[in-house]
Parts: structure tokens; sequence; C-alpha cells
């Protein structure tokens, strides 16, 4: 029987690292799990893996995510736990950015957050219960160069994180925002060996959000900052 205080999840951006681990760690709570990604059958591995749903959405257009909330209600139940795992990123010098790309960009990573943010407290707020948990970055804290898109789009998540979790806290709905400060070590690639432990573990990182999840609402965390030991200040 799971010790996680909700009986239902949705993750949004879902892929082989973070919303993969996730996945498997809640569907061994036997919590009913929605994974959702723009190409849902990418996702078909891991949905016969364990049994979650795999559906599809563009986290940019918010009648898509209106939709897929919709879906999921109609498949396992309104969801009590959504978490935000999509974003974009596109590289380059100011001067030769597209604009176009980085609108786009920066659409998937703040404004389909806040879609999904705004489509989880409609459903919480009558129940005074749920949690929404938001996958930032490095990028949200300091902006590196060439990579101004995905400072904008996760400095606007991180900001989206802090106001949501002073107004839906009170009411009983847990936002939580988790800074991944490092790279996310991919499962066709080992971890190098010197200096070990140089990335960052995604069944490490889905355990952290469990253990979040399954805090006292009189000891709530807002953010976790995760990062291997060998990441500079």
């Amino acid at each position: 029987m799971s010790d996680i205080p909700y009986r239902s999840a949705l993750i949004i951006g879902g892929g082989p690292g973070i919303s993969g681990s996730l996945a498997r760690l809640l569907r061994a709570q036997n919590v009913p799990v929605v994974i959702a990604a723009r190409n849902a059958g990418k996702l078909a591995s891991l949905a016969d893996e364990t049994g979650a749903i795999a559906l599809s959405v563009d986290a940019s257009r918010p009648e898509e995510v209106a939709r897929l909330f919709e879906e999921t209600e109609a498949k396992i139940g309104s969801p009590e736990i959504v978490v935000y795992n999509a974003g974009g990123r596109v590289r380059g010098p100011l001067a030769e950015l597209n604009p176009d790309e980085v609108e786009q960009a920066v659409a998937v990573t703040a404004l389909g957050a806040f879609y999904a943010v705004q489509q989880a407290a409609k459903r919480m707020l009558p129940a005074g219960k749920g949690a929404i948990l938001l996958t930032g970055a490095t990028a949200g804290v300091k902006g590196f160069a060439l990579s101004a898109p995905f400072a904008m789009g996760k400095f606007a998540l991180r900001g989206l994180a802090q106001s949501a979790a002073r107004e839906l806290a009170p009411k009983g709905i847990h936002v939580a925002h988790f800074v991944i400060d490092g790279g996310v070590r991919k499962a066709s690639s080992a971890d190098a060996s010197h200096p070990p432990d140089s990335t960052l573990d995604p069944d490490a990182i889905a355990q952290s959000y469990l253990d979040v999840l399954r805090q006292h609402r009189s000891a709530w965390s807002w953010e976790i900052e995760l990062r291997p030991w060998v990441e500079k200040f």
C-alpha cells in the first residue's frame, strides 16, 4: 500500500530520464499514472513496462493542455499529482537567434507550465488537496552565454512556482520547484568514472520528488536544489 497521500498522477513532458524514472516509482507505489509528450509513440515501451497510460500533448497550446487534463480525468480521475517536465531549448549567439524558435522554446518551458498549473489548480482547489511539481534547471538561477532562451523560460518557470506556492499552499496544494543543477545521466551513456557522480542519476532525482510528496504540510518545501558534488557553485 502506498504511503504517498495522493491517488493519481499526470506527468507532462515524458521521456526516458526524470519522467520515466518517476513513472516507475509512482507505479511501484500503485499510483495510476498518465504520462504525456508531443509524440506519445515514444512512450510506448515505458507504458508497456509500467502500466502507465501514454497520451499526446503540445504543451505550448492551452487548448491541448486542457484536453489532456480532460482525457486524464476520463482515464484515472482528476490528477492529484501534476508534474511538469516539458522544456524547450534553443542555443546560439543573441544576434543570430531565430525569434520564432525562441518564442516556441519559451512557450513550452514557461507558458506550458502556466497552462498546466492553471488546469491543476482548477481541479485541486475544490478538493483542497494536490501537489504540483515543476522541473527547473540551473538556468533558472543563473543565465549562461549562448543559452538566453532557456534561461528566459526557466526564470519564468521559477517565478511561476514561487507565486503559485504562496497562493496555493494555504489552500492545501503543495507546489514545489526542483532546480536540476547539472546534467542528467542517460541510460545510453555511463557516468564518468573520474570524477564519479558527475551527472545526476534520474532514479535518484525521482526519489527526491517522491520524498517531497511525502512531506508533512507543516513543513512543505517550495524549492529543492539537486546537484552532483562536482558541480561548480
